[in-house]
């Protein structure tokens, strides 16, 4: 059986390093340019390259988003892009402009030209006429069924691979080329700008009566008409392996590193053990309950098996965990040195995640500022704290908390 591929997303280089850490076999970022997520920190000339040469010390793969829909303007500077790409070794650029791919071949020839969602690849004529035109990958659009997925990989060269998203948030232009941002606000959403209308409480004018507002109602709060819930294929890995997916694409550049750490992890044991054994797999309930302890709207599986979801009695987030710090990768005579993320004091139970393997729950029973001395809370951001109870963590370490009940 082939294992198919897990592609986290990387908005920073802190990102970059969890994703690869927890289980990711290539990240997708963007450079300062041509991306969908301009909200993102996203990676100058000098830290591409440096994420590419990190990435492949360690045997993983760096794909970069040329997904803009490029204006005249945009598309004289793209070349330069490209063959910066191409000196550093990037291993695709995932692009939604024909004219964009056709530069892409000309200027990094050796960078692997895969087609975006943006792009709106529905059916296999589609994916055979990007592959004609030296598409490598097919980041298939998301209103696709499982079925439609599993016919257009039956209908499509073998060595043309196809990647699907199957965890983050949904956008309510389900393929992209939304243009309710700019026609409300002024930011392109083609040009990683959007302002996300799609997420805002509407309510109705009636047009005899200016000024005067109707609210609709779906709940106490109104209704979020446009708000998609968030897409979430972990108990449903099986069934996509099966269909013949390459990769596994999680949303989320503009995400924290926790997120990142905790989504990679989750797919990474799911992926494995189904591999490992088809037959007798079955989801372990720690790892299905991972994905519930990241900020998250209501959860669902999109169009994979029908009709998409939306979330209209709200437009927030299920927060029911925190990141409380992070390791540093050394000890304290006195025990393991963290940073702190979120307040989290003596008594607190905690729990502690890293790559090797389940969480491991703790209550804290004493915490040192960074010169030794006992303190009653953590309270500063990015303070150096001491766990007497923790020693020779993982460097890549996490502490959380659920949030009490009512917060």
């Amino acid at each position: 059986m082939k294992k198919p591929e897990l592609l986290s997303p990387a908005g920073d280089f802190e990102r970059l390093r969890y994703a690869l850490a927890y289980g990711a076999d290539a990240v997708y970022l963007a450079g300062k340019d041509f991306g969908m997520r301009t909200a993102s920190d996203n990676f100058g000339e000098e830290e591409l390259q440096r994420a590419v040469e990190y990435a492949h010390a360690r045997g993983k793969r760096v794909f970069v988003t040329v997904n803009t829909m490029p204006r005249n303007e945009e598309v004289e500077r793209l070349p330069a892009f490209l063959q910066a790409l191409e000196r550093m070794g990037a291993d695709a650029a995932i692009l939604a402009d024909l004219g964009a791919l056709a530069l892409c071949q000309k200027y990094a020839p050796h960078v692997a030209p895969h087609i975006s969602t943006q792009a709106n690849v529905t059916n296999y004529q589609a994916a055979r006429a990007y592959h004609s035109l030296g598409a490598r990958r097919i980041v298939l659009a998301r209103e696709l069924s499982l079925e439609e997925v599993a016919q257009i990989r039956d209908k499509t060269p073998p060595e043309l691979e196809l990647e699907v998203f199957v965890h983050g948030a949904m956008c309510m232009s389900y393929s992209g080329r939304c243009y309710l941002s700019a026609y409300l606000t002024g930011r392109d959403a083609n040009r990683g700008n959007c302002a996300q209308p799609c997420r805002w409480k509407y309510s109705l004018v009636e047009q005899t009566r200016p000024g005067k507002v109707f609210p609709v109602y779906e709940g106490e709060e109104g209704a979020y008409v446009l708000n998609s819930k968030d897409l979430c294929m972990l108990e449903n890995i099986p069934a996509l392996i099966r269909a013949g997916v390459d990769s596994f694409k999680i949303e989320g550049r503009v995400k924290t590193a926790y997120y990142t750490a905790v989504t990679a992890n989750a797919y990474r044991r799911a992926i494995d053990l189904y591999c490992q054994d088809p037959a007798g797999y079955q989801l372990p309930q720690w790892v299905a309950d991972e994905v519930e302890k990241v900020s998250h709207r209501e959860y669902s599986t999109g169009f994979f098996f029908g009709p998409g979801q939306q979330r209209v009695q709200d437009g927030g987030y299920l927060r029911t965990w925190d990141i409380c710090a992070m390791a540093q990768g050394k000890d304290a005579p006195q025990g393991a040195l963290l940073t702190q993320k979120n307040k989290f004091a003596p008594g607190d139970r905690l729990e502690l995640i890293d790559p090797n393997g389940p969480p491991r729950a703790f209550t804290l029973e004493k915490l040192l500022d960074e010169t030794g001395q006992p303190i009653d809370s953590a309270p500063h951001p990015h303070q150096t704290v001491i766990v007497p109870q923790l020693r020779q963590l993982d460097p890549m370490a996490l502490l959380r908390r659920a949030r009490p009940a009512g917060d």
